[in-house]
């Protein structure tokens, strides 16, 4: 088995271990690996294995769930199976500036690439670069100047926050009995002013207007036919949502879709008029990143047990050893350890030991570094000192790389 060394940016190790950190949100610890983090269109060399495409907001995000244990039940099953060689893809009604938000609430993974404000804006990779070609192509029989004029004329109509209005999308608030005479009127001005539009009626309440070519499904549809052009169609796509605005993702051909179980009435209702036969489109019954999970499962996409539904600590197999499964494991082992979830028992920390070879280092942000199994030796000291609080871990961007023949970073 290689030496493993791992770096990281950002260490959840308490003053026991050597090194002691606050993280940015009190009741969580975020741990990001710095190995090899490419531009998402050139880090993989082929076809992504699977593409998951997800709506964040009770979809993705349980805001009824405080322990966020469904997101971090596929935080795991992601880093640990699939980051290495698929595609991550969030996409959201939110702005950039709410998506933000979100991401400082919630203990969320990095994607791969981002769609936000309902299908108007992608981007790639860790420094959201936008996506030129897909705004020059939305700019098409689009004014935003004249729906802001046509909309004026509608006191049904409430802007949403300055935030959310964006190049391509203009939002408002509407009541749920206003919303569809109101669709259709304004669509028809529209159209006489000589605009090709989209309007989008979701979550009981929004109400976006967008350029014709816009919307989370266009979006997918581009960004498919982008990878495909550069030979690296992902092999499997599953497409998630709860809401109207999701409703185009479940129509792009030869992709794979759930409806988690808290899907809303208008989803439901689009599903049983365009898409009851279609196998490919499921309702889950488990609710949003659990109902994720259970269609992976379902369509048979790939590995969709979570190493957090794992509950033998002590199993330890050295075949198949897999770089990424054993770091996602390792901290899950810590969190529960602190939390005394486990008993304190050499026996856990003598098979922490068995996949650290003697020449395995971790690297701290500050450049010193230690031996695995002095950190391992560490862990007796903090045994339980997080129990009854509110502490979770995650590890995001999970990239092993082969630095030499028997090192691993």
């Amino acid at each position: 088995m290689p030496s493993l060394k791992l770096r990281f940016n950002f260490s959840g190790f308490p003053h026991c271990c050597y090194c002691c950190s606050t993280p940015k949100i009190p009741s969580f610890t975020s741990i990001q690996s710095e190995a090899n983090i490419k531009s998402t269109m050139d880090r993989l060399t082929s076809a992504a294995r699977l593409m998951i495409v997800s709506d964040l907001d009770y979809t993705m995000v349980d805001h009824h769930d405080p322990e966020n244990l469904s997101l971090l039940r596929f935080n795991a099953l992601w880093e640990a199976n699939y980051r290495e060689n698929s595609l991550l893809v969030f996409s959201t009604g939110r702005s950039p500036t709410l998506y933000k938000e979100l991401r400082k609430e919630k203990p969320m993974l990095t994607p791969d690439i981002t769609i936000m404000s309902v299908g108007t804006e992608i981007t790639y990779g860790n420094s959201t670069l936008p996506d030129d070609g897909w705004e020059a192509f939305l700019n098409d029989k689009w004014d935003r100047k004249i729906v802001t004029e046509e909309t004026e004329k509608f006191p049904e109509l409430t802007l949403q926050s300055e935030t959310e209005q964006r190049p391509h999308k203009v939002s408002f608030n509407v009541q749920k009995d206003k919303a569809q005479d109101i669709m259709k009127t304004l669509s028809k001005r529209l159209e006489e002013r000589g605009l090709n539009v989209k309007i989008i009626y979701s979550g009981g309440m929004d109400l976006d207007i967008l350029p014709q070519g816009a919307g989370k499904g266009q979006a997918l549809a581009y960004l498919l036919k982008k990878l495909k052009s550069e030979g690296k169609l992902p092999n499997n796509t599953l497409a998630c949502g709860d809401s109207g605005n999701d409703a185009e993702l479940f129509s792009i051909p030869d992709v794979y879709g759930v409806m988690v179980a808290n899907a809303q009435e208008e989803l439901l209702q689009w599903h049983a008029a365009n898409a009851k036969d279609n196998p490919k489109v499921i309702h889950a019954t488990e609710r949003c990143a659990a109902g994720i999970i259970q269609a992976i499962r379902h369509f048979n996409l790939g590995p969709s047990t979570s190493p957090r539904d794992v509950t033998d600590m002590s199993d330890c197999k050295m075949e198949n050893f897999v770089p990424a499964y054993e770091i996602v494991k390792f901290y899950l082992f810590f969190e529960k350890w602190r939390r005394g979830e486990i008993e304190n028992s050499d026996l856990y920390l003598s098979n922490l030991k068995a996949v650290c070879r003697p020449s395995g280092t971790f690297v701290h942000p500050s450049g010193v570094e230690k031996s695995l199994e002095e950190c391992v030796n560490t862990l007796k000291k903090c045994h339980g000192d997080k129990k009854g609080k509110q502490y979770r871990i995650w590890v995001d961007q999970v990239l092993p790389t082969q630095a030499k023949s028997d090192n691993v970073v």
